[in-house]
Order: C-alpha cells, then structure tokens, then sequence
C-alpha cells in the first residue's frame, strides 16, 4: 500500500476532484473503517466504495434540484455520515454536519441552524429517522423540510451523477461555532479555505507520510471533521474511527486501538490525555504498545503543562515517545489549525511570572520563583499564513513583550459568517493602525515569544478584579486541584458585579463517588463517600488565595454535569454565569 499523491493530485482545486483522483488511482485501499460496538466489529470503505456512495447520494439531490441549497446531516457517527458529506459536495449543496437530537435540549440550537441557515433538506439514516422525527413533532420549522434516508437510495442514482458547476470558491459546508461564548454562528468554508488549510497541516507534520490514523473526536466539529477524516483522505493514509461515546465510557479503548493497529497519528484536546492519566491503570498500560504513535495533536482547549508531563511519565513504559506531542492552535474561522509545533522535537514548555501577564506583559521567569507558571507554547506560523498580536483597542501591533489579540490572516481563514453581515465585519474586517489587513479577530489573548505562539486565554471570559487580569482557566486548573472531590475539567470561574465591584464566583462539580454527609446520620449503605461541603469549599479559598492573592466571593458545588459545555465539550463560562445569577445551577447537598 502506497501513500504517495501524484503531483496533479495535490493540486487539485476542490474536494470532489481530490476524491475522483483517488478512487481512480488507489480505487481498493481503504479510506475509513469505523468501530460499530465500542472498539469491535469494524467495518471499512476503500476509496472506489466511498466515491460510488457519495455519487448515489448526490444524484438523488441532483434529481430534487438542490444544487446551491443547504442540507442538515443528522447521523451518529460512521460510515454513512462520510458518505453523506461527500455526497452533498458531489452534488454542490452546501453540508451543515449537526448531531442528531436525543433530547429537546439540541432542539433550539438545530431550529437556530436551519433558520438561520434556511435549510431545506434533512439528511439520516433510516435507523434515525423515526427517533429524530419524533423531537420535532412540535418543531414546525423542521416538520417542512424534505428529508432523505441516504442508506435506503437505489445504486443505480450513481449512473445519473453529474459533476456540479463547482470550483475552489464554491462552499463547502457550514461548520456552526460550539458557542462556548456566544450563540452558534455560520463559519462559510469553501474547497479553497479547506484544501489551503489541510495543506498547512500535512506541511506542519512536515509531510510525514503516516501509516495509519485513528480518531474518536466528534465528527461534527472542525477537529472531528477536518483533522479526523479529511486530512487522512486529503494526505492518502487510512483512517479508523469510533464514536466519542465509546471513548468517554472507556478512554482505555483509544490506547488499545492505537496498540493493536500500530497507529502513528491521533489526538484529542487536553481532557482526553488528562482523562487516560486517571483512568488507565498500572496493569492495563503493561498490555500497551504505543512505540508507533509518531503525532500526537493536541489542541481545541487550554493546553497544560502538566498534563503533557504526566502523559509522558506515565506512558513512557509503553513506547511513547515525548516528540510524539504536538500542541496546535487554531478555531473554526480558520478551517482548524493556525499554527503547530515542531515535528519530532519535544513541545516548548516555558515558565512566566503571573503577576505581569495580569498586566498584560510578558516576563519570563525560572519556575521555583514565587507566582510564576508554565505555558505550552501552540508551535509557529505555518506556511503562509500570517499571526500577528495586535492591541484590541488602539489596534497597534504588540511587540513579543506584550499580550494582545491573536488576529490570523490567510487562505485558510473563512468568508464570514452566513447571513451575519455585522459579525462577519466585525471578527473578519480587523486592520491594524498602519491600515494592514485584512485579518481575523480570533478574540482569543496571547503573545509571540521568540516566533512561538503562546495562548493565554479570552477576551471576553477575561476575570478584571482590582485593575488586574486573571484567566479563568488557571483559576479553574487551581480548584480542581484544591481537592481529591473535584471533577477534572469541571469547574467555571467568572466575575459577577456586586455593589459596582467585580467579585470572582466559583462554580465546581462534586465527584460522583461522594456524596453530602448529612449531620447526626448514623448508617448509610451508600458506597459513596461522605463529604462535607464545608471542607471542599474551604480548600477552594485557601487555593485560590494563596495560589491568585484572591478571594472567593461565593464557591457553588453542583452535581456532575452541572457546568455547562457546549457538544463538542467546551466550558460555557458565560452560560454557567447567566445560571448562576438566575438561581438555576441547582447544588449539590439539596
């Protein structure tokens, strides 16, 4: 099996000619294969069966005259959900991947993306459609909208396919923001922004031709789709893939596929590593072989120091290499990755003192030195595109000493916003004061030190108390190391305003293994432990004082699940926030 690409091949100019010249050339090597029960059962589909698929699909759309409309996919994760992205870009309509509802909470962001959309087809599969229907029987936005079960089409629709009017400016398919600050907006990514985009990220890997890739991140979102199947197609190696689910109920599952398959190239955000520290034991890492795992990505959250040293130490009996780490840096307006780190070296951890970057200069400083902290840096500009830090507002370009707003310029990044003209202004038309642009406003706060980028958090989740910036994300990693009780990755820290003054509030979720101790109970058959909250929420303000010379304002315990996250898992700080001043948090000793 061979992963070399003609020259012509990575020249082409949209998706669907990149798919054609692979299934001519390569039409029996495999594309994807998808784990159906958790790590079992594995079924696959070779370039030739993909292109055949995707051209079924689209000659049905083409026979309905949806050439230039937008389509909901509603599928779990599999096979034929590729199928159906290929599909929709085979016939020129515009894919908006979406997880299909299992709850009404879903209901209001899918009825926000089809209107804002204006949708006109639902695509999924027969074994969904009867579930999916039914939360939207009191939806009638939804109930008007032609649906198509993509696994019950004839074959013989692959006959009647023909190549839709499309070029390198056509989009490809909306990819709706998380909203992990806002409502979920539109990003417009055409075949040029993608294939500029996984063009940099091949370059970034400096083109190593990987073997074998594997992936369980949600394939709805940009990590997911772009970084999980269309760089493997995009740069020709196979990729096999299962369901988030099935990593969340058993993160020992990732390790043991990339073991048995000898997989070189995988990732996840910053949890699923921290996750597999905790949860893999000394007796299951002795069964595991990760000496193959050549690029392991890492990005789309706050990237800790101490979660790449624990990885490393921990895994290090198991082949794994600490090159192997790659952090990245990158969002949906820029197709996925804006910059990356260095192949086959270790990732650059460096030490800066606190109270400067409070103050938005950089200093750096030897860790054993009191109120200083270790950033991973997210790597380098990559090919063309350009990473400058400006000042938000006076909009002057900060020198390396400063923190300011990363603002991106380049072929990858997108047209905008859809249907949001005055958002689309506003992140996409930033000039600097010397009238260079334009550039991205990512609203994402950081530096350049030395060529490297370092990311220090968001403008708007930004803490201001007493003329000084705290970033909630270390506050947050100083609670859920307060105490054993507390969840990983399950804590919010935001300010409220109290009498004109901004208090810091904490939000934090109890570990289900304990539960209150109750005064004067004298038997529980309860496994879980007793806690007292009093005792928890004691060691939140001393860490916070000693570790951020601040105070607490008010500490809330909620139940596990109670801080709310966006589906692809993002921390909603401004949501958990609009909870906590409404009351409807909910505690965790009621």
């Amino acid at each position: 099996m061979t992963t070399d690409l003609p020259v012509q091949m990575v020249k082409t100019s949209t998706l669907v000619e990149l798919l054609r010249g692979r299934a001519y050339s390569q039409p029996t090597q495999i594309a994807y294969s998808f784990f159906l029960r958790g790590d079992q059962d594995e079924e696959e589909i070779t370039y030739a069966e993909l292109d055949q698929r995707a051209r079924i699909i689209a000659g049905c759309l083409q026979q309905l005259k949806a050439e230039g409309k937008r389509a909901l996919l509603l599928y779990p994760p599999g096979l034929e959900y590729i199928a159906a992205f290929f599909g929709c870009l085979y016939a020129g309509v515009t894919a908006i991947p979406s997880y299909p509802p299992n709850s009404e909470r879903l209901l209001p962001r899918i009825v926000a993306i089809v209107e804002n959309a204006e949708a006109e087809i639902i695509l999924a599969s027969s074994s969904q459609l009867t579930a999916i229907q039914r939360w939207f029987t009191n939806v009638p936005s939804l109930k008007r909208l032609h649906w198509l079960t993509t696994d019950t089409l004839s074959p013989s629709l692959a006959s009647t396919w023909r190549e839709p009017a499309i070029g390198p400016d056509t989009l490809a398919f909306l990819q709706y923001t998380s909203g992990s600050t806002s409502l979920p907006k539109g990003v417009m990514l055409t075949h040029k922004n993608l294939l500029h985009n996984l063009k940099l990220i091949e370059y970034g890997m400096d083109g190593v031709h990987h073997t074998q890739g594997f992936f369980w991140l949600p394939p709805y979102h940009d990590m997911g789709l772009i970084g999980g199947i269309l760089q493997p197609f995009y740069a020709g190696f196979p990729a096999a893939l299962m369901s988030p689910v099935a990593f969340l109920q058993r993160p020992l599952r990732w390790l043991q596929i990339i073991s048995r398959k000898q997989v070189t190239v995988s990732g996840a955000p910053n949890f699923a590593y921290d996750l597999c520290v905790r949860k893999v034991t000394p007796e299951q890492r002795a069964q595991l072989d990760l000496s193959s795992w050549r690029v392991a990505f890492c990005g789309a959250e706050p990237i800790r120091a101490e979660t790449i040293e624990l990885f490393t130490e921990t895994f290090a009996s198991c082949g794994f290499k600490p090159e192997a780490f790659y952090p990245t840096y990158g969002l949906a307006e820029t197709s996925l990755m804006a910059s990356g780190g260095h192949m086959n070296e270790r990732p650059i951890i460096r030490t800066f003192r606190s109270t400067d970057l409070e103050q938005n200069r950089v200093v750096p400083g030897p860790i054993e030195f009191y109120n200083t902290a270790s950033h991973v840096s997210c790597g380098r500009t990559l090919l063309d595109l350009r990473i400058v830090i400006a000042d938000p507002i006076t909009r002057e370009q900060c020198p390396g000493d400063r923190v300011g707003e990363i603002w991106l310029q380049g072929e990858s990044v997108s047209q905008g916003y859809w249907a949001k003209p005055e958002e689309t202004a506003q992140t996409f038309g930033g000039y600097l004061s010397n009238g260079d642009g334009p550039f991205l406003r990512t609203g994402d706060l950081g530096f350049l030190w030395h060529g490297e980028l370092f990311v220090t958090g968001r403008i708007k989740d930004v803490i201001i108390i007493r003329g000084h910036n705290h970033y909630p994300q270390d506050i947050e990693f100083t609670v859920e190391e307060s105490h054993s009780a507390l969840r990983a990755s399950g804590s919010a820290a935001f300010s409220v305003d109290v009498q004109g003054k901004e208090q810091l509030v904490i939000v934090a979720e109890v570990d289900p293994h304990f539960r209150p101790a109750r005064q004067g109970e004298e038997q529980n058959t309860s496994s879980r432990k007793p806690l007292s909250a009093e005792e928890v929420t004691n060691a939140i303000r001393q860490a916070i004082s000693e570790n951020h010379d601040l105070q607490a304002y008010q500490i809330q315990l909620v139940k596990p699940g109670g801080v709310p996250k966006t589906s692809s898992g993002k921390l909603q700080r401004r949501a958990c926030r609009e909870l906590f001043l409404t009351e409807s948090l909910g505690k965790w000793d009621e």
